[in-house]
């Protein structure tokens, strides 16, 4: 059976700092996040820019946290003000964070993997089987 799969990276950069954490990082400080999520789907779709199905799900769609935050993304935003309280502002949580709100934006059966980095050297990956 034919599967596609999608990938895109892109970068935004946001401050925050760990609550309660003994050290630097407890303190505000800033990254540029760089993102990489992969999409991937049995069946191909329509999007919200497309009326007809031609792919997994649009590149637009899956880089909403891209955006500026004052239009709906995570880009120069202080991230303990805008993501929910359940969601520390770790890495892990944040691939989480930007999972979850992706998955409100794809067709069902797209399935996703995220990557959240905030160095060059280090990285979290986050996906729900």
């Amino acid at each position: 059976m034919p599967k596609w799969k999608l990938v895109t990276e892109f970068t935004f950069d946001s401050a925050h700092y760990i609550k309660d954490y003994d050290g630097p990082c407890g303190r505000m400080h800033g990254h540029t996040y760089k993102v990489r999520i992969e999409a991937s789907s049995y069946s191909l779709h329509l999007s919200e820019y497309c009326p007809h199905p031609a792919m997994v799900s649009d590149f637009r769609t899956l880089r909403w946290a891209k955006k500026d935050v004052s239009k709906g993304g995570l880009d120069h935003c202080i991230l303990n003000e805008v993501m929910p309280p359940e969601y520390e502002t770790t890495s892990e949580m944040i691939a989480k964070y930007i999972y979850d709100e992706t998955k409100k934006r794809v067709p069902l059966d797209v399935q996703l993997k995220v990557a959240v980095s905030e160095t060059p050297n280090s990285w979290v990956e986050y996906e729900d089987d």
